[in-house]
């Protein structure tokens, strides 16, 4: 069983908790209207898929319902940290 901590109610619960998602710290474009197809769509679809640590956005679904990240080990699926929502990247 996967054990995620919430940063917001201070508590590590099952991933069942909880709602992945995507990718975290994703600017959104400046002026969007400015862009071109091809690259709005990389903006929309396009994102890492890295081996090994990946930050990411999770939602507390069955909890607080608050967003926060998380530093989690895509190859052994291992959470090193998660974090509040805002915060810098770790």
């Amino acid at each position: 069983m996967i054990l995620i901590h919430c940063p917001y109610c201070e508590q590590t619960l099952p991933e069942l908790e909880f709602a992945y998602a995507g990718e975290a710290h994703i600017a959104r474009p400046a002026e969007p209207s400015a862009m071109s197809d091809e690259d709005w769509a990389r903006y929309l679809f396009i994102r890492a898929n890295p081996r090994g640590r990946h930050n990411e956005r999770w939602r507390h679904i069955h909890g607080c319902g608050r967003f926060f990240n998380a530093v989690r080990d895509t190859v052994t699926d291992k959470f090193e940290t998660t974090y509040k929502a805002g915060e810098p990247r770790k």
